[in-house]
C-alpha cells in the first residue's frame, strides 16, 4: 500500500555554487530565493494490486514522486506511507558499472536491490533467460546498447518479485518484442497482488498497464482517478481543448 497525504518536496533555487559577490549580497539582504516545489500538496492512495500511471510534462515532479516512494528523498511536509519491499528502475544504468561484465553487473544490481548472494545465485538463470542476453553476459557493459542495459535492469528488478515496482521511462529504449514481454510480466505481477507505479510519456503503454492515473504539473495534482479519464484529459489539454493555469 502507498499513500501520500499533502506531500510537499521543495528545493532551493540557485542551490549550487555562487560567486562571492552574489553570496554576500544574499547574506546582507537576508532574503532567500523562493523555493522550487517539485511536489506541491500531493495526495493519492494506491492499494495492493493496483497500478498507477504518473503523467505530466518535463519538470512536473514525476521522478521526484518516485524518489519519495523509493525513500531516496524525504518531503518537508505531509506524510508518506509505503508498505512492502520496493524495486526501482529510476534511471537507466544506475547501479551499473561500465567496466564490469553483464554477469558482474547483475550481481551488483541484485545486491543493491537487497537480494542475498544465495538468492541471487538461485535467480541468475531466470534473470538471464528473461533478458535474452545470455550470449553477452561475459562482455563489459560498455559494449551494451541502451536497450540491452534496460533489458538487464528490468530483468533483475522483476525477478526479485518486489511488492512494489517503480518504473521511470525505461520502456522508451526497449524494442517492441521486449516491451510486449515486459507488459505480460507486469500483468502477471499485478495478478499476484503487487503494486506498480509507472512514469512514461508513452500514454498508450500506460493505458495498457495501469488502472489509475495521476497528472502532475508544476508539482501539483491536476487530475487523479481512472487512468483512461486522466490520460484523455491530458491529451485534450495538449491539443488545446483544455487549459490549466497555475499561480
Amino acid at each position: 500500500m502507498i499513500e501520500f497525504r499533502s506531500v510537499t518536496k521543495s528545493y532551493q533555487r540557485s542551490g549550487g555554487r555562487q560567486i562571492l559577490r552574489h553570496a554576500l549580497m544574499s547574506f546582507f539582504r537576508r532574503r532567500q530565493p523562493e523555493p522550487f516545489h517539485a511536489l506541491n500538496n500531493v495526495s493519492f492512495h494506491l492499494t495492493p494490486g493496483k497500478s498507477l500511471a504518473v503523467i505530466g510534462p518535463n519538470g512536473a515532479g514525476k521522478s521526484t514522486l518516485l524518489s519519495v516512494v523509493a525513500g531516496i528523498v524525504w518531503p518537508e511536509q505531509g506524510t508518506v506511507t509505503v508498505e512492502g519491499s520496493v524495486a526501482a528502475l529510476l534511471e537507466l544504468g544506475s547501479g551499473f558499472h561500465p567496466d564490469l561484465t553483464g554477469a558482474e553487473n547483475l550481481r551488483l544490481n541484485a545486491a543493491l536491490l537487497g537480494l542475498t548472494r544465495a538468492r541471487t545465485l538461485e535467480l541468475t538463470g531466470s534473470i538471464v533467460d528473461f533478458s535474452g542476453l545470455r550470449d553477452v553476459m561475459d562482455e563489459p557493459l560498455r559494449t551494451y546498447s541502451t536497450g540491452m542495459m534496460m533489458r538487464l535492469a528490468f530483468s533483475v528488478a522483476v525477478n526479485m518479485e518486489p511488492d512494489i515496482l517503480l518504473i521511470d521511462e525505461v520502456f522508451a529504449v526497449g524494442d517492441q518484442d521486449f516491451q510486449a514481454k515486459c507488459i505480460e510480466r507486469i500483468r502477471r505481477f499485478r495478478l499476484d497482488g503487487r503494486t506498480l507505479i509507472c512514469v512514461s510519456h508513452d500514454t498508450d503503454i500506460l493505458l495498457r498497464m495501469c488502472d489509475e492515473g495521476l497528472w502532475l504539473d508544476h508539482g501539483a495534482v491536476v487530475r487523479y482517478g481512472d487512468v483512461a479519464e486522466v490520460v484523455h484529459a491530458y491529451r485534450d489539454a495538449g491539443s488545446g481543448k483544455m487549459s490549466v493555469s497555475f499561480p
